[in-house]
């Protein structure tokens, strides 16, 4: 199940792998939907046909016939868009037919900083109804940087955040503290009962993993259900996962990327016992954004591949996989849209991106 589904390196493993031209697997061509798009973020896909997107200022926006709205939707709460916060991602819960929730993730001020929050709200022509704030992040901090923020709903309605460790490496280990790591809950924001840290005075209740840096993509596996997460690491290190109950991925004890400027070596290494390896890294970084597993049907070859977007090279990662190995890396549209910064099978079957820039656009990918 993809985002889809809830929602109606470059050298890495150098030796092993290697980028593809994009000419590998299908030829695609970009088609601007709409541009006038403050930093857009994130798109959700409605049943009627309408698409919202996010725009990290703090506007949830509607595309109507391939038309944006000129008002943006109201009743949103207190955002504060600071450095990399504002208004961030946003889903429909896998039975939004039904129940009419939507989910979306900002950060709030508030218990002397800021820090990532999550909502549910149903949206009544434009407007957002009975808005319920799930999730505020412990302890909220100073400083703009490294929210996370991505979202996702299994099959069982289990809700995961992934959050940041909001520029403060050490926060990421520690499990009394909500930064660095992913957050389970039920979609009514309850703890369940199950989570790996419940009863431990020394943690967070809503913990289901830790040692993250600042993971801006998760997504579901279609067959197997399982949670796939990407992070931003430092210089060198950006990592794929899978996201485990329990699990300590390392950050920033184990790392394959280095300081910034200096380049020197950011804690132990790249491995130490009891601490998870990623499933994939890139070195150079390529500033991971957004993620898919391509669900549609225009794009036959790309059936089950997994869709990143990439903001510091400007492309769209295609990886091919065999389970959980990745097989190859395609690069597609390298510094044709500008940072590509979320990546969407629409119910059409095309892929649809968000290009984060003060013009942002919604593209649509076609076959040649």
């Amino acid at each position: 199940m993809n985002r889809l589904t809830q929602q109606l390196t470059c050298f890495a493993f150098i030796g092993l792998l290697t980028a593809l031209p994009a000419s590998a697997a299908e030829s695609v061509t970009p088609q601007t939907v709409v541009s006038g798009l403050e930093h857009p973020w994130s798109m959700a896909f409605m049943p009627d046909g309408r698409i919202l997107v996010t725009e990290r200022p703090g506007r949830l926006r509607v595309i109507e016939n391939g038309r944006l709205k000129p008002t943006p939707i109201k009743g949103l709460p207190e955002i504060t868009a600071v450095g990399q916060g504002g208004l961030l991602d946003i889903i429909l819960h896998p039975d939004y037919a039904r129940n009419g929730w939507l989910y979306f993730s900002y950060v709030a001020a508030g218990d002397g900083g800021i820090g990532t929050e999550v909502a549910r709200a149903k949206l009544e022509g434009m407007e957002l109804q009975d808005v319920q704030v799930l999730f505020r992040m412990q302890p909220k901090s100073n400083g703009g940087r490294h929210f996370g923020s991505r979202l996702v709903i299994d099959k069982d309605n289990y809700l995961y955040i992934s959050l940041g460790d909001r520029g403060e490496r050490e926060r990421a280990q520690q499990l009394d503290d909500h930064a660095g790591s992913i957050i389970r809950l039920h979609d009514d924001g309850r703890v369940p009962e199950d989570n790996p840290f419940v009863g431990r005075q020394d943690a967070k209740p809503e913990i289901y993993s830790y040692g993250h840096r600042n993971a801006q993509g998760l997504t579901l596996h279609p067959h197997t259900g399982a949670v796939w997460e990407h992070e931003h690491g430092p210089q060198g290190g950006d990592e794929l996962n899978l996201i485990k109950k329990g699990v300590n991925y390392g950050w920033p004890v184990i790392t394959y990327g280095v300081n910034y400027v200096t380049g020197t070596k950011i804690g132990e290494g790249t491995h130490k016992q009891g601490m998870e390896q990623p499933l994939y890294y890139w070195d150079p970084s390529i500033a991971p954004s957004g993620m898919d597993f391509y669900s549609g049907d225009k794009f036959p070859k790309w059936q089950g591949d997994l869709f990143i977007g990439a903001l510091k090279f400007e492309l769209l990662v295609r990886l091919p996989l065999d389970g959980r190995k990745v097989l190859k890396e395609e690069r597609l549209l390298k510094g044709t849209l500008g940072r590509i910064r979320d990546v969407q099978t629409g119910p059409d079957g095309y892929l649809y991106l968000l290009t984060d820039a003060d013009d942002g656009k919604l593209v649509r990918l076609t076959p040649d």
